[in-house]
């Protein structure tokens, strides 16, 4: 069985997309404080990743670390959300799926840690 959703091809579904997309940061900008607190480190180390005198090649890796943070939050948003639209009671199954959720954004802030020790100090 095919989502009643899927029907738009081509540019129009790259158009949609691109929408969706929109509404996913807008949301997670209005409703995640975590979210907010690593966009403006993105807004902060960013740049900062363009000035510094560093190889292209260590600039990428700066940045794409910081990129990282970002994509694992909105999908342990996205995570959390999903959990909370099911069942707002306690459960261990949504304590683990949240927990994981959060793992994943501790070990994608590590990495930037590491990248960017790795690419300064070298």
């Amino acid at each position: 069985m095919e989502s009643p959703f899927k029907g738009k091809t081509g540019l129009r579904r790259l158009w949609n997309a691109f929408h969706y997309s929109m509404d996913g940061f807008r949301a997670a900008y209005r409703h995640e404080d975590a979210f907010r607190q690593e966009a403006l480190l993105a807004a902060l180390m960013i740049p900062a990743a363009l000035l510094l005198p560093v190889s292209m090649l260590g600039r990428g890796m700066m940045i794409a670390s910081v990129l990282l943070v970002l994509i694992v939050e909105l999908l342990n948003s996205a995570i959390e959300a999903a959990i909370d639209r099911i069942s707002l009671d306690s459960h261990t199954l949504s304590k683990r799926a949240k927990d994981i959720g959060s793992a994943a954004v501790f070990v994608a802030l590590s990495n930037v840690l590491v990248v960017w020790a790795c690419v300064l100090l070298a």
